[in-house]
């Protein structure tokens, strides 16, 4: 009885400690972002427009061939078109972002959102214009190579929003 009264109070504590730690990581108060995961490397101009950043959380090796990695999109950033012979997972995080497949309307993304990117379809995805985005995208390694890099997204594209 006393053993489970202690791990109850542990788990609890533990639990709290956890969400304690997890509300005091807002990035930036403007756009109210919380991170799990380290913002890493600015992401490059050529296949991003507006200012992003990518974290490898899990690289491939020959055991393991499903990279997976973290990328933070501030307010109005987002990638070029661009697809994936493997098709890609993205798993929303914190803010709101946008994913649209070439031909379909933008579709909102929120905490706890999932998509699946169909293999080798022309897609994009970023943050709305007044809110950051944070995704964990997880994408296949294929002998075709894991991204085809389009061109940009234009500013009327990204604006159209059907509402």
């Amino acid at each position: 009885m006393m053993h489970t009264l202690k791990f109850r109070r542990t788990f609890v504590t533990a639990i709290l400690l956890v969400l304690t730690t997890l509300s005091g990581q807002a990035q930036d108060n403007s756009d109210q972002l919380y991170a799990i995961f380290p913002k890493g490397q600015k992401a490059p101009a050529a296949n991003f427009t507006g200012t992003a950043w990518v974290s490898q959380l899990i690289q491939a090796d020959s055991a393991f061939n499903i990279p997976v990695g973290n990328v933070t999109f501030e307010p109005g950033a987002r990638t070029h078109w661009h697809s994936h012979p493997g098709g890609q997972a993205l798993l929303a995080i914190s803010g709101i972002g946008y994913y649209q497949e070439k031909g379909k309307p933008i579709r909102i993304l929120r905490k706890g959102d999932a998509v699946k990117c169909p293999p080798d379809t022309p897609h994009w995805h970023g943050a709305s214009p007044e809110v950051g985005f944070i995704q964990v995208a997880v994408t296949p390694n294929t002998p075709q190579g894991r991204v085809t890099w389009l061109e940009a997204v234009t500013d009327q594209e990204y604006g159209n929003l059907k509402k």
